[in-house]
């Protein structure tokens, strides 16, 4: 099986030997087109690195946060069995594909990078689930029982976006392995989750502890 022709293409202008594979999510029975671990273990050149720095390809790896996310739901579905929901920068998908695959009635794939949304679509494919696809999040309707998020508050200046999750969509589960105990009051923790991101990028440990938060509007 061949991965997307755009998607291998967008990859190789970064990377040139850089291939994407379908790979097997470890603890799923998720699938997902993702770089190749084999193009990870040698050094990248100063204008790989300048070009990934730029315009990093992170739709063409499973994040720790996104994949602890999508176990969860298929360990507990009644989270989204029968309910519309928006995966809030969606990236490879994998939330968002977790959700359908555990009963969703909707699912909308949601991500500003319409590299992340091709990717969306190849993986949603690839699982054999059908998604919707957005672009822009403030352009959706306050509709969606729930708001998936993973993998988005990397960095303390997204904190801000708590408070906008929460108008599009009844409740939010938030999973995030960088920026811990945000202290929110409409959020409280649920979990702390193990995972790691995929092709593993031996992170230190303390990204490998997910933390899964839950708001719900008031």
């Amino acid at each position: 099986m061949n991965a997307p022709d755009n998607l291998q293409r967008a990859l190789s202008e970064l990377l040139g030997d850089a291939r994407l594979v379908a790979e097997s999510l470890p603890g799923t029975d998720l699938h997902l087109w993702l770089i190749d671990a084999a193009n990870m273990d040698r050094a990248f050149s100063p204008e790989e690195t300048r070009r990934i720095l730029e315009e990093p390809p992170y739709w063409s790896f499973c994040w720790a946060s996104g994949l602890a996310l999508a176990r969860w739901l298929a360990e507990r579905p009644e989270w989204v069995r029968g309910k519309r929901v928006l995966d809030f920068g969606a990236g490879s998908g994998v939330a968002a594909i977790a959700a359908a695959k555990a009963g969703a009635l909707e699912v909308v794939a949601c991500d500003l990078d319409p590299l992340a949304l091709d990717s969306c679509r190849a993986n949603a494919a690839l699982n054999g689930v059908a998604l919707q696809y957005s672009e822009d999040f403030f352009a959706e309707a306050d509709r969606f029982d729930l708001i998936l998020v993973a993998d988005v508050l990397y960095d303390r200046a997204n904190l801000p976006l708590l408070d906008q999750f929460l108008s599009r969509g009844r409740e939010a589960l938030v999973a995030d392995s960088r920026v811990r105990d945000f202290q929110h009051p409409l959020y409280r923790r649920l979990a702390v989750l193990d995972a790691c991101t995929w092709p593993d990028l031996a992170e230190p440990a303390e990204f490998r502890s997910v933390s899964l938060y839950h708001a719900k509007r008031q």
